[in-house]
């Protein structure tokens, strides 16, 4: 019990406590405010707080105030290491009127940031009696000792500081899980969440609110992985199709002896396996928009039937000869230079200059880095509920790194990279080798392991190197070989042998 109530301190505790129990909108500023309220409480003339991470298993300087406190944030501690370590480990409460001759006192600490300390207090934030911090006031004003009766009250505020900080933990937590589902209920369910803070890409949203209202194809260029089939989505979405179906058809990773069946659909009996009469991609989209990505992919054979739907609106099913008749919008993508196999005769023209009435090049990340801290939090964000690991965002030297990158792989690679930091990341932060930004992942291991040999470390570039083929192609193995120059049974032991592996699998 409090041997004596002074109404000021006791108001003190009244307005930290409101304040505890109404700004869980912001850990860092909520922290703040229960420092200054400790620091005006004990009357110190400096003070910190120091959370426990333990993951790393180490004390952090989370907000510190006073002349110094810029300057001991860069420091940790282990637990049972100097004064506050010590309160971690045993869970206790030290009052300290004479620091120079306490053996705990990290002394070197005070000579390199020059702060002499004479006396201070340290308080265990407590949760169900676990400690998951100390509360730290130095100094206290005219060189008076710290008395039992700061240890009273400071014992009881530290209890709810504690509460505080789980509660607005936790709350945090969940509102970026609400934020993250409610993008994708906003964007119909389906589709993905569009992040659009470069110049660039907002001139190309403006562009698309135009060309939105025609029923105009569209033919969308752009690096792999820049993200074509959002710039589709958002197409249909602004388009007064957008309460109609949205068909996506991936024509690279179709077989080339299914595509047709898979386009148009087919009759019972057309082929071997057509057991029953099968409705194609194109009736699904009736009245709504298909969206056709690698559409250079099609073969040559297939191309005349693709050019007779967006001229008439009409085709057969494979092996029927009655004429079906769909309104559809027509979304083209490709990532290869479609120009190009026109004048090689390995695309037709006509049907190029049909797909090309609205052509839209999606710049590649690296002419965007605007983008890049959204959409790295965005993939934190959903990585984190993935793995149920919890981060407070990318260090200093991360995000210069992500900003630095060249993103050869775009959008697909940085959502890629993330996930990776997720799974292997510790600690508070996101930190530049999480990401394994230039460096291949299997080099890394290589060296790791000791092996400099010549032979691992050219099996480490080729595995590198098919591994970002593959992403590219959305390890299409079939296409990823035609780039590579390799048969896809060789590309396939390769996989094998490298120990290959698809992270999104």
């Amino acid at each position: 019990m409090l041997s004596m109530i002074d109404p000021q301190k006791f108001n003190t505790l009244i307005e930290t406590n409101n304040l505890i129990n109404s700004d869980y909108t912001d850990i860092h500023a909520l922290l703040s405010h229960i420092l200054e309220s400790v620091t005006r409480f004990c009357g110190g003339e400096a003070s910190s707080i120091l959370l426990l991470d333990k993951e790393k298993k180490e004390l952090y300087f989370e907000t510190a105030l006073g002349a110094k406190g810029q300057d001991v944030k860069r420091y940790t501690l282990k637990p049972g290491e100097g004064i506050a370590g010590w309160v971690v480990q045993h869970n206790k409460t030290l009052i300290i009127n004479d620091v120079d001759n306490d053996k705990r006192h990290q002394r070197h600490i005070s000579r390199e940031i020059g702060y002499h300390l004479t006396n201070m207090i340290a308080v265990p934030m407590r949760l169900k009696n676990e400690c998951i911090g100390v509360i730290e006031v130095m100094n206290k004003a005219d060189r008076k000792p710290f008395l039992e009766e700061d240890i009273e009250w400071l014992e009881i505020f530290a209890t709810q500081a504690a509460l505080a900080i789980t509660n607005a933990r936790n709350i945090e937590r969940a509102q970026n899980e609400i934020q993250f589902l409610r993008d994708q209920l906003t964007t119909g369910g389906g589709y993905h969440t569009f992040i659009a803070k470069s110049p660039v890409i907002r001139d190309k949203l403006e562009i698309i609110d135009r060309v939105a209202k025609t029923d105009s194809s569209v033919l969308i260029l752009g690096e792999s992985g820049v993200g074509k089939e959002l710039f589709a989505e958002q197409i249909h979405l602004r388009s007064p199709r957008s309460h109609a179906p949205f068909i996506r058809v991936n024509c690279a990773a179709i077989p080339e002896g299914l595509l047709e069946s898979e386009l148009f659909g087919h009759v019972k009996g057309a082929f071997t396996n057509a057991i029953a009469n099968r409705q194609g991609r194109f009736e699904m989209a009736d009245g709504g928009t298909i969206f056709l990505d690698e559409i250079a992919d099609i073969p040559l054979a297939l191309q005349a039937k693709l050019l007779r739907v967006i001229q008439e609106r009409t085709f057969e099913k494979v092996g029927s000869d009655v004429s079906i008749t769909v309104n559809v919008r027509i979304l083209a993508a490709t990532n290869k230079d479609i120009e190009a196999q026109v004048e090689k005769g390995e695309f037709r023209g006509d049907l190029y200059y049909r797909l090309n009435v609205l052509p839209l090049f999606i710049p590649p990340l690296r002419q965007r880095t605007e983008d890049i801290p959204e959409l790295a939090s965005f993939f934190l964000k959903k990585f984190m509920m993935e793995t149920k690991k919890q981060f407070e965002g990318f260090s200093d030297k991360a995000m210069k790194a992500m900003l630095s990158y060249s993103w050869p792989g775009n959008i697909r690679e940085l959502e890629n990279s993330v996930e990776r930091a997720c799974v292997i990341g510790k600690g508070r932060w996101i930190q530049q080798e999480d990401l394994f930004l230039n460096t291949p992942q299997a080099v890394i291991s290589a060296q790791e392991e000791g092996r400099r040999d010549l032979k691992n470390a050219i099996n480490s570039f080729k595995a590198y190197f098919i591994h970002k083929v593959l992403e590219e192609h959305n390890w299409n193995q079939t296409e990823t070989a035609r780039e590579l120059g390799i048969q896809r049974t060789y590309l396939s032991r390769l996989i094998k042998e490298l120990d290959i592996i698809n992270l999104k699998n």
